[in-house]
């Protein structure tokens, strides 16, 4: 399966289903009294996360999608049953972007946590909500709310333990092919992880990890050279960082030089990169150019504050003593990584419900999700429903904001799809 881990997608919750127009109609009851019943809520657009998805792969074969209607109302005050949500599973670890505006709008970052990306339209209200004692026998029935409608842009960041970083052929893939149940591939060539792959490390009595393997490094990552971004947003969820280096490949007189590029690209990308705890890892000790340079490297390391481990990957030698560090470091560092803050709280200014703005020498747009929205929900082809909305457009205080401007009889007024004459507000 392709490893996918942005994705762009549109979200349309369901329109509300619209109220009925309706009387009772029984014997010996001449004069039933109204009797339409509401409309059902339309269904919601919901993003679920959950752990039998590490990609986003599967959600790029639709782009667009799309919840049911709710029921319209019936006769004898029946309800139209709303309609069921429509979800969509994601990887844990999914953040929610609001593609127009950039916000972010949620993280899944744990099992069955779950967002309503586009909250379904409420159904309209049926004849038998407008009586009153002098209105006995309305005409009038609201049309279902819309349902939202956006894009948004899935990001997906890897949730695991233990990262593992390095330059191309460090020995990543065959790290964790050894100590997991992942198959990345491996081969004797650079980039031969295109995309990351997540295994569980379980290790005689100690608790269990997740680790991760990562496309190698190269320089300029941060700047989204080679694979760049792409690989380097996924280390920002993991505790722990570990760091290997093909000591076969190290040049003697700068034993330091790929380890400090390394941390370089981690720095350039984010500078808390760097406060992750970090264990060095020589790898390829099987091979004797290795074997050589382990003293002068481990005493580098340490000079700059790392604890460093000796590995052959290949024969697994310095492999129980670098994973029951990985155990302790990771007893030591429980605090979950912290990603974007999210305003639980969020203060805004009184908007208006409406505004009105001349865009040619003869029409006017009308914009705001209040008069829109009444709009939508109007039934204009009976006479009640456009006294209703008059009436409301009125409580508004549109027709006074209306005549303040230079319009006059024959200019239109757009509101929403709807188009209305100027003079249509003052009849």
């Amino acid at each position: 399966m392709k490893f996918v881990d942005q994705l762009t997608i549109e979200v349309e919750a369901g329109k509300g289903g619209d109220g009925m127009i309706a009387f009772r109609r029984e014997k010996f009851v001449p004069f039933g009294g109204p009797s339409g019943g509401d409309g059902g809520r339309g269904g919601d657009v919901i993003l679920v996360a959950s752990r039998d998805y590490n990609t986003l792969y599967e959600l790029g074969f639709q782009r667009r999608y799309i919840a049911n209607e709710g029921e319209k109302g019936g006769p004898k005050d029946k309800f139209g049953h709303g309609s069921p949500p429509v979800e969509l599973k994601v990887p844990v670890g999914t953040l929610i972007y609001d593609e127009e505006t950039g916000e972010l709008l949620a993280d899944l970052d744990s099992e069955g946590s779950q967002f309503i990306v586009a909250k379904g339209g409420n159904g309209g209200r049926g004849n038998a909500k407008f009586a009153s004692s002098t209105r006995r026998a309305p005409r009038i029935a609201e049309k279902g709310e819309p349902g939202e409608k956006r894009t948004v842009r899935l990001e997906l960041k890897l949730l695991a333990d233990v990262g593992l970083v390095g330059l191309p052929n460090a020995g990543k893939s065959t790290l964790l092919n050894a100590v997991s149940n992942a198959r990345p591939k491996i081969a004797d060539y650079p980039f031969t992880t295109l995309h990351p792959y997540l295994g569980i490390v379980k290790f005689e009595n100690l608790p269990s990890f997740c680790m991760a393997d990562l496309p190698g490094l190269i320089e300029g990552a941060h700047a989204g050279t080679g694979l760049g971004t792409h690989f380097l947003k996924h280390i920002e969820r993991t505790r722990l960082l570990l760091h290997l280096v093909d000591l076969s490949t190290v040049d003697p007189k700068d034993p330091l030089e790929s380890f400090e590029g390394i941390l370089r690209e981690l720095k350039l990308f984010k500078e808390s990169l760097l406060d992750k705890p970090m264990l060095v890892v020589g790898n390829k000790m099987d091979i004797t150019e290795a074997r050589e340079l382990w003293p002068v490297f481990s005493e580098a390391v340490q000079k700059r504050g790392y604890r460093v481990f000796s590995l052959s990957g290949a024969t697994g030698k310095g492999l129980p003593e670098l994973l029951k560090a990985i155990n302790e470091l990771l007893a030591q560092n429980n605090e979950k990584p912290k990603m974007p803050e999210m305003e639980e709280e969020r203060y805004h200014e009184f908007l208006a419900p409406f505004s009105i703005e001349r865009i040619s020498a003869n029409s006017f747009m009308v914009t705001g999700r209040e008069i829109e929205r009444l709009v939508q929900m109007t039934d204009f082809t009976t006479d009640d429903g456009v006294m209703l909305f008059r009436k409301k457009l009125k409580k508004l205080g549109f027709m006074d904001e209306l005549s303040q401007t230079d319009g006059n009889d024959e200019d239109t007024v757009i509101i929403g799809e709807m188009e209305f004459e100027f003079r249509e507000f003052f009849i």
